[in-house]
């Protein structure tokens, strides 16, 4: 019997497609992905199966605000609607340029991109209380004057500035899991779960709804990796590595963890919900769930993190 080829999820975080600032021209966010592109072929010679999913919090911010500032001429989009255009932009630009990457490498491998839709709990505690961060970065004026004019919820964002949130349910199932996972299992580099997911209920008769929210995609990607039996998740982010004490005196960078110790960590309160806190939460649940390994890292370390010198390498110490 022929053994079963090592897979991997990528997760790439809408920041890390962006600038700083989440203001980044869409010809930016292209050379963005085409060194994402570059260095995930590590992976393919080291001989992974992958998937790559992403996020979408600064892009659909951004859309959400253009939707707003042309209300009055043309009727919005609701938030899932949106969900599921930047979920589409964002995969049809990864799809494009990692086939030109491939061109480029002389690889001849297929490639398919899934408009993926992610049911969520209508009774989930995160719709009264919003954590996701979507959009751009504000200053305390801007940001007050948003929350009085349009009735935004706004927060401080790790002392970078202020930024909208929004409800970010967990996500319970992946309608598409199915498909998506035949599409792995015949060596296809899949593109899935973008943003999260577009989150939907299921009502009693199994019918589908969506539902104004922006899942995090770290949980996503731990929900379809764990599906497919992935051996590894890589969670892309704008830091090389992971710190506790983030932004005090103490603070101290964490090349390696274990499961164990990223849970107490998590506890203590040193990763916040709606930045850091969902990642671990994400590496957590997926090792719990017969993962090997989980990497948290930067775009720039993907490849040193890959062979196990950079990035935050947490592991399962059993």
């Amino acid at each position: 019997m022929q053994e079963k080829q090592k897979s991997a999820v990528v997760a790439f975080g809408g920041n890390a497609l962006m600038g700083e600032d989440g203001n980044s021209t869409y010809k930016e966010q292209m050379v963005k992905t085409d060194i994402m592109c570059t260095k995930l072929l590590t992976l393919f010679n080291m001989g992974y199966r992958i998937l790559i999913t992403h996020g979408n919090g600064p892009q659909v911010g951004n859309f959400l605000m253009q939707q707003e500032c042309l209300a009055e001429n043309v009727p919005p989009m609701p938030l899932d609607a949106c969900n599921a255009m930047t979920q589409g932009q964002i995969g049809y630009m990864i799809e494009q340029r990692l086939r030109n990457t491939f061109t480029k490498n002389k690889i001849d491998k297929p490639i398919i991109v899934f408009i993926t839709q992610v049911v969520v709990a209508k009774d989930d505690p995160a719709f009264n209380n919003p954590t996701k961060f979507i959009g751009p970065f504000f200053n305390k004026e801007q940001s007050d004057k948003l929350s009085r004019d349009e009735g935004w919820l706004m927060r401080e964002d790790s002392g970078r500035g202020f930024r909208r949130i929004v409800a970010s349910p967990k996500p319970l199932d992946i309608i598409e899991k199915k498909e998506i996972a035949e599409m792995s299992d015949k060596d296809f580099v899949v593109i899935a779960c973008g943003g999260g997911g577009i989150p939907v209920l299921r009502d009693e008769k199994n019918m589908l709804k969506g539902v104004p929210a922006v899942i995090d995609k770290d949980f996503a990607a731990e929900r379809i990796g764990s599906y497919i039996g992935a051996e590894l998740l890589l969670l892309i982010t704008p830091v090389d590595r992971v710190a506790i004490n983030f932004g005090k005196p103490e603070q101290k960078f964490i090349s390696q963890m274990t499961m164990q110790e990223a849970q107490q960590y998590l506890k203590e309160g040193h990763f916040p919900p709606g930045s850091m806190g969902p990642k671990m939460q994400a590496a957590i649940e997926f090792l719990q769930a017969g993962g090997k390994k989980a990497i948290i890292t930067s775009l720039d370390c993907i490849e040193s993190a890959i062979k196990g010198e950079g990035g935050t390498q947490i592991i399962n110490s059993h």
